[in-house]
């Protein structure tokens, strides 16, 4: 194993290895209290976990929802194991993390002799303040998670389950793995501030870089919200408005230490607030008011109403006692004296900018304020980045004002500019990257050592050849193939979503035997808060890749005709999609009248007989019928679609030759499209390929043994 890395990784993994060593070594005599401290957070995560935080997180879960749908959502074990061996692992986990600092602390010595140790002296209150400021965030984000988001999003996972007639009964293994990873995501989220803060001012990644990807930075959070939460909008819109109002509060908090990172001179908090003690003053006082006006002249009871018009639990409480209003008040006092602060620090920091354009930055020079000499004498970035418009506009105004030479040396100045980005840009594209360069090259040796230097039609490299033509030909219609896979794919969830998997589930009920009622398997459960929401996503892929196939095979017809891979014209696309559509429509018709019904009267009546309590996975009993309805219809397409690619000149002998390739193809499918086990990819595997061996067969049949194929094979002459 060695072998296959290289030097510089090997004593990388020598050097962690000498280390962890002699961390161990160093902290061998303390290795005790370390282990004590670890237990004490193992102990205490386990009994913790035993007596309030699963009543807690049950409580979280049922905190948006009405008595009826309440009643039906349950927490289960599968096996009598679940729950203990869940405390045991998280209370693993968290004794790791509390044992984690002080082995760190005893081991210091060892780190500091191999130079791990930081060098640079940190006063012990900043590194108090910064690991403050963490807690206080990841304790904000977990609190806006559990009482804001979980109740909402739990009830709404709920209803839905519900409203498709599902039972949410959900495993306490994954309903715990749900929680505690958006929990972690929350609090994660919530450290933006601190993180953009520490960056900018590091310089490691620049203010500017975060102010100009504010988009690219939307789109991420969005994206990230839709991995890890439903995909409904209620609760993306939850998850993404938190968090991109931290993005542009950290954005500010970013602006202002660079701000005074890098004017420091010219920029004094303590002289702005000293200067402005008045008004800071006045804001205290207007907060605090606001307060007291709130809780003394019926804010409380506004509040609350507005609550309870829109159907939440939450309420506003009276403080009880002038105490507790006085500390009210003074809270809002200093609330709104740390808003009055932090604007007028805004305030500074751009009459500083203000003041700082132009200096050092040559593209920001304003050409109206100069003469025809300033002009001339202008460095060539001052024009870099203008465009065409806003010279002409300059050269207009000038002439206006009767000064034409400056004009004509605008229009002179912008013209070097403009030949200077063309003379760049054909440099540019005459060398290539080093990361092009390095994948042409890389490319070219492969296939070069791969074929013998020869490119020949039958070999890797002649195959590469085609597919990457192929491949071009099909990208420069994208639009088209991705627009009509997202509309399929939200048309087909949409249905789905709103009541579709509910029709389905009850007329697949009425089709069902006298001798299996639809009382005996209406227990169709959700051991995950998501998994009916999953499953729908996934199907609506399914259908939209379906959907898609035929586009993409007309796009991609001229350069398969031109490659001589087929040898029909476009228009057989038509004659294709309606015979395949065809024979999934057969099969679908057959598998659903006949075959699922016959599959699961066998599977009910057997446990039935028993003495069995039937409960079936939501994601087990559709797979069952989709693989039992659908799944025939695409049985009969494969003799179909074998027969159509002999008659575009596939040969009947290349068929049977690439067997292999096909079976890995199908196992590939089967990974990603199916549940995650073995045995389901290869219970679609094998009559997959069992179609493939009757499509071999009727192709025997009809080219007489290879001998006679339906269409002239590819490289035969005309």
């Amino acid at each position: 194993m060695s072998s296959a890395l290289d030097e510089d990784t090997q004593q990388t993994i020598a050097a962690g290895r000498e280390t962890a060593g002699a961390m161990l070594r160093a902290a061998q005599k303390d290795l005790q209290k370390v282990f004590i401290v670890f237990l004490v957070g193992f102990l205490g995560t386990f009994y913790a976990l035993r007596l309030y935080v699963w009543e807690f997180f049950r409580g979280v879960t049922k905190a948006q929802m009405d008595a009826s749908i309440a009643g039906n959502v349950s927490i289960i074990a599968q096996t009598p194991f679940d729950v203990i061996l869940l405390q045991a692992k998280i209370g693993l986990v968290v004794g790791v993390l509390f044992a984690l600092p002080p082995f760190i602390y005893v081991s210091r010595d060892a780190l500091k002799a191999r130079g791990a140790w930081p060098k640079s002296p940190v006063a012990p209150w900043k590194l108090a303040l910064i690991a403050l400021t963490m807690v206080v965030l990841f304790a904000a984000g977990v609190a806006y998670g559990y009482f804001v988001f979980f109740p909402f999003t739990f009830a709404f996972l709920a209803q839905n389950a519900l409203s498709a007639g599902f039972t949410p009964s959900y495993s306490i293994v994954k309903w715990a793995q749900f929680i505690f990873l958006l929990t972690l995501s929350f609090g994660l989220a919530s450290q933006l501030p601190l993180a953009m803060t520490a960056l900018s001012y590091a310089e490691i990644v620049p203010y500017e870089l975060f102010r100009d990807k504010w988009r690219h930075a939307v789109v991420g959070i969005f994206a990230f919200g839709a991995l890890f939460t439903p995909p409904d909008p209620f609760t993306q819109i939850m998850w993404a408005v938190p968090v991109i109002t931290l993005y542009a509060f950290s954005l500010y908090l970013a602006r202002v230490v660079v701000t005074a990172k890098r004017g420091s001179e010219k920029m004094d908090v303590k002289a702005t607030a000293t200067h402005h003690w008045n008004l800071l003053a006045g804001v205290g006082v207007v907060g605090g008011l606001l307060v007291y006006a709130f809780y003394e002249y019926g804010g409380v009871g506004l509040v609350n109403d507005g609550l309870a018009a829109v159907g939440s639990d939450y309420v506003f409480l009276d403080p009880g006692s002038g105490l507790v209003l006085g500390a009210f008040v003074v809270a809002g006092g200093v609330v709104g004296l740390a808003f009055g602060l932090a604007y007028l620090v805004y305030r500074d920091i751009e009459r500083l900018e203000r003041t700082e354009v132009g200096v050092g930055d040559p593209s920001k020079l304003d050409l109206s304020a100069l003469d025809v000499a300033g002009v001339r004498a202008a460095p060539p970035e001052v024009f870099a980045d203008r465009d065409e418009d806003e010279i002409m506009s300059l050269a207009s105004a000038a002439i206006d004002d009767g000064d034409k030479a400056k004009a004509q040396a605008l229009i002179d100045r912008f013209d070097e500019a403009e030949a200077d980005r063309e003379a760049e840009a054909a440099a540019a594209e005459d060398e290539p990257g080093e990361l092009e360069d390095r994948t042409t090259r890389a490319g070219g040796a492969f296939f070069s050592e791969l074929t013998g230097g020869e490119t020949d039609e039958d070999d890797i490299g002649g195959y590469y050849t085609d597919i990457a033509f192929i491949v071009d030909s099909v990208t420069s219609r994208a639009f088209w193939v991705v627009g009509w896979f997202m509309l399929v794919l939200a048309s087909t969830f949409g249905w789905l979503y709103t009541g579709g998997i509910r029709d389905v589930y009850e007329d697949f009920l009425g089709r069902l035997p006298a001798a299996v009622t639809p009382e005996e398997v209406l227990n169709v459960v959700a051991l995950h808060p998501m998994e009916a929401l999953i499953f729908e996503v996934k199907f609506s892929t399914i259908l939209a890749v379906l959907a898609t196939l035929p586009l993409v095979a007309y796009f991609a017809w001229p350069a398969l005709r031109e490659r001589n891979i087929i040898r029909k014209r476009r228009r057989t696309v038509f004659l294709w999609t309606g015979a395949l559509v065809g024979g999934l429509l057969g099969g679908f018709a057959l598998g659903y009248s006949y075959v699922a019904p016959t599959v699961i009267t066998f599977l009910v009546e057997d446990a039935i007989a028993a003495n069995m309590i039937i409960s079936y996975r939501i994601t087990n009993f559709f797979w069952l019928i989709f693989f039992t309805t659908a799944g025939i219809g695409l049985l009969a397409d494969i003799p179909i679609l074998m027969v159509l690619l002999n008659t575009a000149g596939i040969s009947y002998r290349m068929m049977r030759k690439r067997w292999r390739e096909v079976t890995v193809f199908i196992l590939a499918i089967s990974a990603v499209f199916t549940p995650a086990s073995i045995t389901t990819m290869f219970m679609v595997t094998l009559p997959l390929m069992a179609a493939y061996g009757v499509g071999l067969g009727i192709l025997f049949v009809l080219t007489v043994g290879g001998r006679r194929d339906l269409s002239p094979a590819r490289g035969a002459a005309e």
